[in-house]
Protein backbone atom coordinates (compact mmCIF):
# COMPACT_ATOMS: atom_id res chain seq x y z
CA UNK A 1 0.00 0.00 0.00
CA UNK A 2 1.43 3.38 -0.67
CA UNK A 3 0.32 6.88 0.53
CA UNK A 4 -1.93 6.85 -2.70
CA UNK A 5 -4.10 4.61 -1.37
CA UNK A 6 -5.02 6.39 1.95
CA UNK A 7 -6.86 9.24 1.92
CA UNK A 8 -9.21 11.26 4.45
CA UNK A 9 -11.17 12.28 1.91
CA UNK A 10 -14.79 11.99 2.88
CA UNK A 11 -17.20 10.51 0.75
CA UNK A 12 -21.74 10.70 0.18
CA UNK A 13 -21.90 7.47 1.71
CA UNK A 14 -21.29 6.73 5.99
CA UNK A 15 -18.31 5.04 6.72
CA UNK A 16 -17.32 2.18 9.21
CA UNK A 17 -14.31 2.19 11.54
CA UNK A 18 -13.23 -0.31 13.97
CA UNK A 19 -10.04 -0.08 16.26
CA UNK A 20 -8.71 -3.63 17.20
CA UNK A 21 -6.77 -3.11 20.19
CA UNK A 22 -4.99 -5.38 22.37
CA UNK A 23 -7.41 -4.93 24.96
CA UNK A 24 -10.54 -3.54 22.96
CA UNK A 25 -12.18 -3.16 20.27
CA UNK A 26 -13.60 -0.10 19.38
CA UNK A 27 -16.36 1.07 16.23
CA UNK A 28 -17.84 4.25 14.79
CA UNK A 29 -20.45 4.70 12.52
CA UNK A 30 -19.91 8.39 10.50
CA UNK A 31 -22.84 9.83 8.29
CA UNK A 32 -20.92 11.61 4.80
CA UNK A 33 -20.02 14.89 6.61
CA UNK A 34 -18.42 13.20 8.93
CA UNK A 35 -20.42 13.17 11.94
CA UNK A 36 -20.49 10.40 14.50
CA UNK A 37 -23.88 8.38 14.67
CA UNK A 38 -23.10 5.65 16.73
CA UNK A 39 -19.90 4.70 18.72
CA UNK A 40 -19.61 0.95 21.07
CA UNK A 41 -16.41 -0.29 22.70
CA UNK A 42 -16.08 -3.82 23.57
CA UNK A 43 -13.29 -5.93 25.00
CA UNK A 44 -10.78 -7.61 22.64
CA UNK A 45 -10.95 -11.09 24.57
CA UNK A 46 -7.53 -11.44 23.21
CA UNK A 47 -7.36 -14.92 25.83
CA UNK A 48 -9.99 -16.33 23.40
CA UNK A 49 -7.39 -16.76 20.27
CA UNK A 50 -7.30 -15.58 16.78
CA UNK A 51 -10.73 -16.76 15.59
CA UNK A 52 -12.19 -15.42 18.50
CA UNK A 53 -10.86 -11.89 17.98
CA UNK A 54 -12.30 -12.07 14.37
CA UNK A 55 -15.64 -13.29 15.56
CA UNK A 56 -15.38 -10.15 17.84
CA UNK A 57 -14.68 -7.98 14.96
CA UNK A 58 -17.67 -9.14 12.91
CA UNK A 59 -20.33 -9.34 15.16
CA UNK A 60 -19.38 -5.10 15.80
CA UNK A 61 -19.05 -4.49 12.16
CA UNK A 62 -22.32 -5.99 11.72
CA UNK A 63 -23.72 -4.11 14.47
CA UNK A 64 -22.64 -1.03 13.01
CA UNK A 65 -23.89 -1.74 9.38
CA UNK A 66 -27.35 -2.66 10.73
CA UNK A 67 -27.61 0.86 12.12
CA UNK A 68 -26.02 2.34 8.91
CA UNK A 69 -28.83 0.50 7.21
CA UNK A 70 -27.40 1.41 3.41
CA UNK A 71 -23.97 0.53 2.30
CA UNK A 72 -20.85 1.83 3.95
CA UNK A 73 -17.30 2.26 3.33
CA UNK A 74 -15.10 -0.16 5.89
CA UNK A 75 -11.66 0.29 7.55
CA UNK A 76 -9.67 -1.00 10.59
CA UNK A 77 -7.02 -0.01 12.41
CA UNK A 78 -4.76 -2.26 14.23
CA UNK A 79 -1.12 -2.16 15.97
CA UNK A 80 1.48 -3.93 12.91
CA UNK A 81 0.82 -4.30 8.92
CA UNK A 82 -0.57 -6.70 6.41
CA UNK A 83 3.16 -8.20 4.73
CA UNK A 84 3.85 -6.72 1.48
CA UNK A 85 5.59 -10.22 0.51
CA UNK A 86 2.98 -12.66 2.47
CA UNK A 87 -0.24 -10.88 2.77
CA UNK A 88 0.04 -12.19 6.43
CA UNK A 89 0.06 -9.35 9.65
CA UNK A 90 3.05 -9.02 10.83
CA UNK A 91 4.68 -6.68 14.12
CA UNK A 92 1.66 -6.52 16.22
CA UNK A 93 1.98 -6.70 19.95
CA UNK A 94 -1.57 -8.93 20.11
CA UNK A 95 0.79 -11.54 19.05
CA UNK A 96 -1.74 -14.13 18.27
CA UNK A 97 -2.45 -11.97 15.49
CA UNK A 98 1.17 -12.38 13.81
CA UNK A 99 1.70 -14.44 11.00
CA UNK A 100 -2.13 -15.04 9.95
CA UNK A 101 -3.95 -13.83 6.63
CA UNK A 102 -6.28 -11.40 9.24
CA UNK A 103 -7.34 -9.24 6.07
CA UNK A 104 -8.67 -12.15 4.27
CA UNK A 105 -10.17 -13.30 7.14
CA UNK A 106 -12.18 -10.51 8.12
CA UNK A 107 -12.90 -9.99 4.65
CA UNK A 108 -14.91 -13.50 4.67
CA UNK A 109 -15.90 -13.08 7.95
CA UNK A 110 -18.52 -9.94 7.03
CA UNK A 111 -18.75 -10.74 3.12
CA UNK A 112 -17.43 -7.34 2.05
CA UNK A 113 -13.95 -5.39 0.96
CA UNK A 114 -12.33 -3.49 3.29
CA UNK A 115 -8.80 -1.59 4.30
CA UNK A 116 -6.34 -2.47 7.07
CA UNK A 117 -4.14 0.53 8.30
CA UNK A 118 -1.49 0.37 11.03
CA UNK A 119 -2.91 1.92 14.33
CA UNK A 120 -1.12 4.66 14.49
CA UNK A 121 -1.34 5.77 10.62
CA UNK A 122 -4.96 5.75 11.58
CA UNK A 123 -3.71 7.81 14.83
CA UNK A 124 -2.07 10.55 12.12
CA UNK A 125 -4.79 10.61 9.53
CA UNK A 126 -7.25 11.81 12.14
CA UNK A 127 -5.46 14.55 13.78
CA UNK A 128 -3.94 15.70 10.48
CA UNK A 129 -7.68 15.69 9.38
CA UNK A 130 -9.68 16.96 12.08
CA UNK A 131 -7.51 17.36 15.32
CA UNK A 132 -4.07 18.94 16.39
CA UNK A 133 -2.90 18.64 12.86
CA UNK A 134 -5.17 20.05 10.88
CA UNK A 135 -4.16 22.58 8.29
CA UNK A 136 -0.53 20.75 8.02
CA UNK A 137 0.84 19.55 5.27
CA UNK A 138 3.04 16.80 6.90
CA UNK A 139 1.98 15.62 10.18
CA UNK A 140 3.71 13.01 12.28
CA UNK A 141 1.63 11.54 15.01
CA UNK A 142 3.29 9.26 17.97
CA UNK A 143 1.09 6.87 19.93
CA UNK A 144 2.95 6.84 23.80
CA UNK A 145 0.97 3.96 25.58
CA UNK A 146 1.56 0.33 26.85
CA UNK A 147 3.79 0.70 23.60
CA UNK A 148 5.26 3.54 21.08
CA UNK A 149 4.20 3.90 17.41
CA UNK A 150 4.41 6.46 14.94
CA UNK A 151 2.57 7.34 11.88
CA UNK A 152 2.93 10.10 8.83
CA UNK A 153 0.58 12.08 7.05
CA UNK A 154 1.20 14.36 4.20
CA UNK A 155 -1.10 16.47 1.99
CA UNK A 156 -3.98 14.34 3.28
CA UNK A 157 -2.64 10.95 2.58
CA UNK A 158 -1.17 8.38 5.43
CA UNK A 159 2.43 6.98 3.72
CA UNK A 160 3.14 3.32 4.74
CA UNK A 161 5.70 2.86 2.29
CA UNK A 162 6.63 -0.57 0.29
CA UNK A 163 7.52 -2.14 4.02
CA UNK A 164 4.36 -1.15 5.23
CA UNK A 165 6.49 -0.15 8.06
CA UNK A 166 6.42 4.09 7.40
CA UNK A 167 6.32 6.07 10.46
CA UNK A 168 7.17 2.56 12.63
CA UNK A 169 9.59 5.34 15.34
CA UNK A 170 9.20 2.87 18.35
CA UNK A 171 11.39 0.52 16.96
CA UNK A 172 14.03 2.84 15.70
CA UNK A 173 16.89 1.96 17.79
CA UNK A 174 18.44 4.59 19.90
CA UNK A 175 20.47 2.21 22.32
CA UNK A 176 22.22 -0.88 20.80
CA UNK A 177 22.73 -2.21 23.83
CA UNK A 178 19.56 -0.79 25.76
CA UNK A 179 16.50 -3.77 27.02
CA UNK A 180 15.51 -5.97 24.68
CA UNK A 181 12.31 -5.74 22.57
CA UNK A 182 9.76 -7.85 21.53
CA UNK A 183 9.99 -7.01 18.05
CA UNK A 184 13.65 -8.99 18.66
CA UNK A 185 15.96 -6.01 18.67
CA UNK A 186 17.50 -3.88 21.59
CA UNK A 187 17.09 -0.48 23.00
CA UNK A 188 14.01 0.13 20.39
CA UNK A 189 12.10 3.92 21.20
CA UNK A 190 9.65 1.94 22.78
CA UNK A 191 11.41 0.30 25.37
CA UNK A 192 12.27 3.92 26.99
CA UNK A 193 9.51 6.10 26.56
CA UNK A 194 6.47 4.28 26.32
CA UNK A 195 4.56 3.35 29.06
CA UNK A 196 5.22 -0.49 29.47
CA UNK A 197 9.35 0.38 28.99
CA UNK A 198 9.01 3.42 31.86
CA UNK A 199 7.24 0.90 33.88
CA UNK A 200 9.74 -1.84 32.96
CA UNK A 201 13.21 0.18 33.42
CA UNK A 202 11.55 1.68 36.47
CA UNK A 203 11.46 -2.10 37.99
CA UNK A 204 14.57 -3.12 36.92
CA UNK A 205 16.52 -0.22 38.59
CA UNK A 206 13.85 0.04 42.12
CA UNK A 207 12.58 -3.70 42.39
CA UNK A 208 9.57 -1.55 42.81
CA UNK A 209 6.60 -2.50 40.10
CA UNK A 210 4.67 0.89 39.72
CA UNK A 211 2.21 2.41 37.08
CA UNK A 212 3.49 4.84 34.49
CA UNK A 213 1.32 6.94 36.70
CA UNK A 214 2.54 6.59 39.72
CA UNK A 215 6.20 6.82 38.35
CA UNK A 216 5.29 10.51 36.79
CA UNK A 217 3.58 11.23 40.36
CA UNK A 218 6.75 10.19 42.32
CA UNK A 219 8.95 12.08 39.92
CA UNK A 220 6.93 15.06 40.84
CA UNK A 221 6.78 14.56 44.37
CA UNK A 222 10.28 14.28 44.23
CA UNK A 223 11.51 11.01 44.97
CA UNK A 224 15.15 10.33 43.94
CA UNK A 225 14.67 6.96 41.66
CA UNK A 226 11.49 8.44 39.88
CA UNK A 227 13.30 11.49 38.88
CA UNK A 228 16.36 9.88 38.26
CA UNK A 229 13.89 7.70 35.86
CA UNK A 230 12.23 10.24 34.12
CA UNK A 231 15.33 12.58 33.67
CA UNK A 232 16.63 9.76 31.31
CA UNK A 233 12.81 9.50 30.26
CA UNK A 234 12.80 13.56 28.78
CA UNK A 235 16.47 13.10 27.57
CA UNK A 236 15.47 9.90 25.21
CA UNK A 237 12.34 11.55 24.15
CA UNK A 238 14.47 14.32 22.94
CA UNK A 239 16.65 12.16 20.91
CA UNK A 240 13.76 9.98 19.48
CA UNK A 241 12.23 13.44 18.09
CA UNK A 242 15.44 15.14 16.97
CA UNK A 243 16.41 12.22 14.84
CA UNK A 244 12.64 11.92 13.46
CA UNK A 245 12.49 15.67 12.96
CA UNK A 246 16.11 15.45 10.85
CA UNK A 247 14.89 12.98 8.69
CA UNK A 248 11.27 14.46 7.95
CA UNK A 249 11.54 17.93 9.11
CA UNK A 250 7.52 17.92 9.63
CA UNK A 251 5.28 20.91 9.88
CA UNK A 252 4.18 18.79 13.81
CA UNK A 253 4.64 16.30 15.99
CA UNK A 254 1.35 15.35 17.86
CA UNK A 255 1.52 13.09 20.88
CA UNK A 256 -1.15 10.85 21.90
CA UNK A 257 -1.69 7.74 23.99
CA UNK A 258 -1.73 7.70 27.66
CA UNK A 259 1.38 9.29 28.40
CA UNK A 260 0.73 12.26 25.83
CA UNK A 261 -0.60 14.00 28.97
CA UNK A 262 2.81 14.56 30.96
CA UNK A 263 2.73 18.02 30.65
CA UNK A 264 6.40 18.30 30.83
CA UNK A 265 7.27 16.43 27.59
CA UNK A 266 6.01 19.77 26.03
CA UNK A 267 8.61 21.38 28.93
CA UNK A 268 11.83 19.69 29.90
CA UNK A 269 10.33 17.35 26.78
CA UNK A 270 10.76 19.76 24.25
CA UNK A 271 13.95 20.92 25.38
CA UNK A 272 15.49 17.90 25.46
CA UNK A 273 14.50 17.70 21.60
CA UNK A 274 16.02 21.40 20.98
CA UNK A 275 19.45 20.17 22.82
CA UNK A 276 19.76 17.36 20.08
CA UNK A 277 18.02 18.79 17.02
CA UNK A 278 20.19 19.56 13.96
CA UNK A 279 19.60 22.87 14.12
CA UNK A 280 20.54 26.42 15.17
CA UNK A 281 16.77 26.09 16.48
CA UNK A 282 13.56 24.36 17.17
CA UNK A 283 10.59 25.29 14.94
CA UNK A 284 8.57 22.00 14.96
CA UNK A 285 5.55 22.59 17.20
CA UNK A 286 5.38 19.51 19.55
CA UNK A 287 1.81 19.50 20.19
CA UNK A 288 -0.92 17.12 22.63
CA UNK A 289 -3.73 15.56 20.54
CA UNK A 290 -7.24 17.16 20.20
CA UNK A 291 -9.43 13.81 19.47
CA UNK A 292 -8.21 11.77 22.54
CA UNK A 293 -8.86 8.00 22.56
CA UNK A 294 -11.35 8.66 19.58
CA UNK A 295 -8.22 9.28 17.01
CA UNK A 296 -7.96 5.88 15.95
CA UNK A 297 -11.14 4.69 15.60
CA UNK A 298 -11.93 7.81 13.43
CA UNK A 299 -8.76 7.75 11.31
CA UNK A 300 -9.89 3.46 10.64
CA UNK A 301 -12.97 5.08 9.15
CA UNK A 302 -11.06 7.57 7.01
CA UNK A 303 -9.03 5.34 5.40
CA UNK A 304 -12.09 2.44 4.73
CA UNK A 305 -13.04 1.76 1.41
Amino acid sequence: MNASHASAALSARPRIGIDLGGTKIEGVLLDPAGEVRLRKRIDTEREGGYEHIVGRVRGLYLELADAAGVPTSFGIGTPGAVSARTGLLKNSNTICLNGRPLHRDLERAVGRPLRIENDANCFALAEGTLGAGKGHRMVFGVIMGTGCGGGLMMDGRVWTGPQSIGGEWGHMSIDPKGPACYCGGRGCVETFISGGGLENLYLSETGTRKSAVGIVEAYRAGEPAAQARMEDFFDRFGRSVANLIAVLDPDVVVLGGGLSSVHELYTAGREAVRKYVFSDSLETPIVPNQLGDSAGVLGAALVGI
